[in-house]
């Protein structure tokens, strides 16, 4: 029995890649895309710090410059008050007493001090 041989000039090619198309970019194109988006981050990042570091700078000065302002608003209370404080004994006690020896007003400091200090 003759064996089966391949028909003159071959058989055709089978395919067996697929010809699917790429799809997307090429991937440097994401690289250089996604190094674009990172140096804008960072160009916003620094100037929002440099920003920040101004602001804490001014606020800084504003407080340093406001401070004698607010030394004298509560100068004046402690005054109001140590005034109140002596019109009210004067009303309660009839006279005014004298604990200091001068009239000169000495802001009041209160500490406090344990009665008993074991040791």
């Amino acid at each position: 029995m003759p064996q089966d041989m391949p028909p003159a000039g071959g058989y055709a090619q089978i395919q067996y890649k697929r010809n699917i198309p790429a799809r997307g970019f090429k991937p440097y194109y994401y690289l250089i895309g996604m190094h674009a988006i990172m140096a804008y981050g960072f160009y916003k990042y620094f100037h929002g710090v440099r920003e920040q570091r101004e602001l804490a700078r001014e606020k800084m000065w504003s407080r340093l410059y406001l401070a004698p302002l607010l030394q004298a608003e509560e100068d004046r209370d402690q005054v109001r008050r140590y005034y109140a404080d002596q019109a009210r004994e004067k009303e309660l006690l009839g006279t005014e007493s004298k604990v200091y020896n001068s009239n000169r007003f000495i802001r009041p400091t209160f500490v406090y001090t344990p009665s008993n200090i074991t040791q």
